[in-house]
């Protein structure tokens, strides 16, 4: 049985002790006598402008950096490496086990996931092959190689601490496996494997007060990876689809607000107009547990998928609504349209979770009836969970809000159900049906 006394191999190491396999010792050596020669040490250069008095004077200076690859496809010569790697790189040279240097050629990368494509011309590479990310659990042992702080190729063991881990760049498409292999500066584009030699993910990125290895580290699964590889092989870029719908996570408030029978999922609480959803019948309050055969846990699992999808391709939505499990087709797009916007109002006012509401005007040029927010405190729970001036409140809880008497009715059954003390509102705002929960 391995255990986590293997702390750290050094990957050169050609010969397998054969005294270590005659007594039966534990050894990663021969998984990694057929593994590291996948993986290859990158070094770029950037040019870079230097600060001066005089524009016109300004002159070049040269920055360099060292990260980690994989060998990915041999006879293509294709190598995966992360896009902070070789952002702005004027020059990138991969140095292989053998020690070989060559020259590389970015075919393409994609920051919104963290991965890049390079291509080298040579022969007898050794690439890596995929695990199916699918079976990995927390809990699994794994081994990280890389080139840390430049020193050469250097291999790490440790465990799958963490599945789906999100939220280190909210910008970003991420779906993290978490290990406490240590991962250090230089690591980055290196391979993160299992005990068989299958790459499961590229090490991108480590929590850490200091720069080094703080036992949480990050890599992009393999699934992801492959996804984007096959953008980048034929766009250069990733050209990321559109759903067209703004979601949030179905949490146990949120579904038993909605009346739905599920554990999880991603509820819609935006249509754009004339987007793919719209297109397709999904509706405010429907809740998306599957697209294309592919499970969805939550909002940022359907984004991750969604953002890889090529732009027109054909999918299956499952979704919830009104209690009953459905399918729709959808053909995703690569752009929306967009609405515009309403006034205000006067008449009976009542005041709700720090925002004061008026009934609509008649005069409102998208609404004629619900309850409009015209002002609110930052401070209040109003604020906080979306609600903004100008806002229409049509409905609470699927209970129509016509005047403020119907909204003050629908809210408290709400609060007087000791089931769920959260409402969700269907808002208009500037021509759009949005739906939050309160």
């Amino acid at each position: 049985m391995i255990t986590a006394a293997m702390l750290l191999l050094v990957a050169q190491a050609q010969a397998i002790s054969a005294t270590a396999l005659q007594q039966g010792i534990p050894s990663l050596a021969p998984m990694l006598e057929q593994v590291t020669p996948a993986v290859v040490s990158i070094r770029v250069s950037k040019v870079m402008p230097t600060s001066g008095r005089d524009r016109e004077q300004l002159g070049l200076s040269y920055a360099t950096g060292a990260g980690s690859g994989v060998i990915v496809d041999a006879v293509q010569g294709l190598i995966i490496t992360n896009h902070h790697v070789v952002a702005n790189a004027s020059r990138i040279t991969v140095r292989l086990s053998d020690q070989r240097t060559l020259e590389a050629v970015l075919l393409g990368s994609d920051p919104g996931t963290d991965v890049a494509l390079l291509q080298v011309e040579a022969e007898d590479l050794t690439e890596i092959a995929f695990a199916d990310v699918s079976t990995v659990a927390v809990g699994d042992y794994v081994v990280a190689i890389g080139n840390p702080f430049g020193i050469g190729q250097t291999v790490t063991s440790g465990i799958v601490s963490a599945l789906g881990r999100a939220g280190i760049n909210n910008d970003n498409y991420e779906d993290f496996i978490q290990t406490d292999a240590a991962i250090n500066l230089g690591n980055s584009g290196g391979a993160l494997v299992d005990m068989e030699g299958n790459l499961i993910g590229i090490n991108t990125a480590i929590i850490s007060g200091s720069g080094g290895s703080n036992g949480i580290g990050f890599a992009v699964p393999t699934d992801m990876v492959v996804s984007v590889m096959e953008h980048l092989k034929r766009d250069g870029e990733v050209r990321r689809g559109l759903l067209g719908v703004t979601i949030a996570d179905a949490t146990a408030d949120i579904v038993a607000a909605l009346e739905v029978d599920v554990e999880y999922g991603a509820v819609v609480t935006s249509v754009m107009p004339d987007s793919a959803a719209e297109k397709a019948g999904v509706q405010l309050s429907d809740v998306i547990v599957e697209i294309d055969g592919k499970e969805v846990r939550g909002s940022r699992q359907l984004r991750n998928i969604v953002g890889l999808m090529l732009q027109d391709q054909q999918v299956e939505l499952v979704l919830y609504r009104n209690g009953i499990r459905e399918s729709v087709q959808a053909r995703i797009g690569g752009a929306t349209g967009q609405a515009v916007a309403g006034n205000s109002a006067v008449a009976i006012r009542s005041e709700f979770r720090g925002a004061i509401l008026e009934v609509v005007k008649d005069d409102n040029n998208h609404v004629n009836q619900g309850i409009e927010v015209v002002s609110l405190s930052q401070l209040g729970a109003a604020w906080a969970a979306g609600l903004r001036e100008g806002d229409v409140i049509v409905e609470v809880n699927r209970r129509s809000t016509a005047d403020i008497e119907a909204f003050n009715r629908a809210t408290s059954a709400s609060a007087a159900d000791s089931r769920n003390s959260i409402s969700a509102l269907t808002v208009i705002r500037e021509g759009r049906r949005i739906l939050m929960f309160l």
